[in-house]
């Protein structure tokens, strides 16, 4: 079976599009595509960059491999074409919006770590895993999408093993906020770690709290999806 990352990529063939021109265009790295980290999902935001970019993409084939890969828009002029990419995105972001407030409804999904990849694409992504879904008032307020547990002893004093922390997604090309804890996805696997300003170009430092973990820098091209860490469940 075929992937959504494979899917792209074969779209992309098809249309006779340059690999290179597409990266660039959509603002996605490359390394994202090859090797391991090819398994991993694309996230929401990520889709709604490219369903808007290429119109005639068809979403179900994209999303679920069904259907026929595009549909035929060239009886359109440019300017319906542009309208009704626009169109599509902001149903897109709409649905993405209520899709995660009725699970905000439900309550706050608790996700292995290794989901953290897939959070964001959709529902059907998160539901592959058994989740438990935890009301939590205090994080109301902070946007909280999802809670994950931590495990190992690297951010100890910070947070112990078996701690929850509370996360809010953020798009790849954010701001980092210094000293701050985040939940990375990496060409490395997924972790829970301190970010700070690396010396390298295009870098950011990877630290633990634990001293007996080395610090490293770590590629932004090798960063797959990030959440910041917005509130933590202390367990005595």
């Amino acid at each position: 079976m075929t992937s959504v990352k494979d899917r792209v990529l074969q779209y992309v063939d098809y249309k006779g599009i340059k690999r290179e021109d597409f990266f660039i265009k959509t603002n996605i790295s490359y390394s994202n595509f090859r090797g391991k980290s090819k398994k991993s999902g694309l996230n929401s935001d990520t889709i709604v960059e490219i369903s808007s970019l290429y119109p005639d993409l068809s979403l179900d084939w994209l999303l679920t491999g069904e259907g026929e890969m595009t549909k035929n828009y060239s009886h359109l002029s440019d300017e319906e074409l542009k309208n009704r990419s626009q169109s599509r995105k902001a149903k897109m972001k709409e649905f993405h919006y209520k899709s995660l407030s009725k699970m905000k409804e439900k309550g706050i999904p608790l996700i292995p770590l290794d989901a953290m990849a897939g959070f964001g694409n959709g529902d059907t992504q998160i539901m592959n895993y058994e989740t438990d879904m935890y009301i939590v008032p205090e994080f109301d307020e902070l946007n909280v999408e999802f809670m994950i547990r931590v495990k190992g002893s690297s951010m100890y004093p910070k947070y112990n093993s078996g701690d929850i922390v509370a996360c809010k997604k953020l798009p790849l090309d954010t701001f980092f906020q210094w000293n701050k804890v985040y939940v990375l996805d990496t060409i490395q696997g997924p972790m829970i770690k301190r970010i700070k300003k690396s010396k390298l170009e295009n870098h950011i430092l990877i630290v633990s709290d634990n001293s007996s973990y080395d610090p490293f820098d770590l590629h932004t091209d090798e960063l797959h999806s990030l959440a910041i860490v917005v509130g933590v469940i202390r367990l005595e």
